[in-house]
């Protein structure tokens, strides 16, 4: 993942950990953006383009392999987010998947609690 990035494909900079999140419609695809966007602020890491990585835009995969580190928040077991990264070649990333913290798709209504508990997870899992 030492690849170097061409800064004339993507605008976005490359950071030592990239954040890919479900931003599905549904309740637990709204925490998992949302637990990203927190994350990006807090500065643990930088929530990234999941649609660039699926459409393989040459930037956003250059930038992704890049980075020192990768985070997969799935908000429902489907695991769009893990697939997406796994069909793109990447498969050196950490994975949360949010039924593992108990959030059932069409049950959990994204509250500032079930995000902060996702944050929490998520930093436990890249070190942070």
């Amino acid at each position: 993942m030492s690849e170097t990035k061409n800064s004339a494909d993507c605008a976005c900079s490359a950071s030592p950990t990239l954040i890919f999140a479900c931003s599905g419609a549904a309740d637990v695809g709204e925490i998992a953006d949302r637990s990203a966007r927190q994350l990006t602020r807090e500065g643990t890491g930088k929530m990234f383009c999941l649609a660039g990585v699926g459409g393989r835009v040459s930037g956003i995969m250059a930038s992704t392999q890049a980075a020192e580190q990768i985070l997969a928040i799935d908000g429902c077991p489907l695991d769009c987010v893990k697939h997406c990264l796994e069909e793109a070649g990447f498969t050196q990333f950490q994975h949360l998947q949010l039924s593992d913290l108990g959030l059932k798709k069409g049950e959990s209504p994204a509250t500032d609690e079930r995000i902060g508990q996702v944050v929490t997870r998520a930093g436990e899992l890249i070190g942070h």
